[in-house]
């Protein structure tokens, strides 16, 4: 899924947290956003298949990923059985006209689903159609020195083996990663953005972008001298916003520096 003159640009459902999955809609259709990521969470309608399809199509805003429920808070979310969380949200994807699934890499107290997680991945791509796109997360660092790894096979994807991979800049943050780097050593598996920012801090920030350390303009700008031909989709954190007018200034300035440094026409 993409547009006509470039990498389609996306609003993710989490980026109007605590406001819910329909006002997400809402503010994708308004400030013309191209799509959108629809993130399962607490939020009971990002869980329901049907109303996610009427939100789509009564705001004219297709959907381009869903994000799978594996945060920590959302453990309990579609059950308790990763696999099938996955299942799940492969069905969702396929009903709502969606190509990508958003996935994090186990934690390493998920030793079963950790062992078999890369070849699950690619046989569930396999059979479903839809792209499982692993994203990259961090260390987690007990001090600005030390570091824990709490995923298994590893939080870096571009490490193994995926058929695609999502990069996400606030993660890239916390690890201190070189997202141009990283978007090298992915190639053609590089499928999905969550563009966003970081100072660098242990904590996972998801600044608008331009408003952190990671040069996220010279990312995108790589992106379009190689051609990427994904998603690329804004995921920020406006819970801090004073108010809607706020928040509504936060994600039309990611949008705007989106179609700027990825040299895409306005509609």
């Amino acid at each position: 899924m993409s547009v006509d003159n470039g990498p389609l640009i996306g609003l993710s459902t989490a980026s109007v947290y605590p406001e819910s999955t329909a006002h997400a809609f809402g503010w994708a259709a308004s400030l013309g956003y191209d799509a959108v990521e629809v993130m399962v969470g607490i939020d009971a309608l990002s869980q329901q298949v049907d109303a996610v399809k009427k939100l789509s199509d009564h705001h004219q805003v297709p959907i381009c990923a869903v994000h799978a429920p594996c945060l920590l808070f959302t453990q309990r979310v579609w059950g308790t059985d990763p696999w099938g969380k996955l299942e799940r949200s492969a069905e969702m994807a396929e009903a709502v006209g969606a190509d990508v699934v958003v996935v994090h890499p186990p934690f390493r107290w998920q030793k079963d689903y950790a062992a078999g997680f890369v070849e699950g991945i690619a046989s569930l791509e396999a059979r479903t159609g839809i792209a499982f796109a692993v994203e990259n997360m961090y260390p987690w660092r007990a001090s600005s020195r030390r570091g824990m790894e709490m995923y298994l096979p590893g939080w870096d994807p571009s490490d193994e083996p995926y058929a695609n991979t999502t990069i996400d800049l606030s993660h890239a943050a916390i690890a201190k990663s070189d997202v141009v780097e990283m978007a090298e050593r992915m190639g053609d598996s590089l499928r999905h953005i969550h563009l966003t920012d970081g100072s660098g801090s242990a904590k996972d920030e998801h600044l608008v972008p331009g408003r952190g350390v990671m040069q996220a303009e010279e990312f995108l700008q790589h992106l379009t001298r190689t051609g990427f031909a994904g998603h690329v989709v804004l995921e920020i954190n406006t819970r801090r916003c004073a108010n809607r007018e706020e928040r509504e200034a936060d994600l039309a300035e990611s949008l705007e520096f989106a179609r700027a440094h990825l040299g895409v026409t306005t509609p």
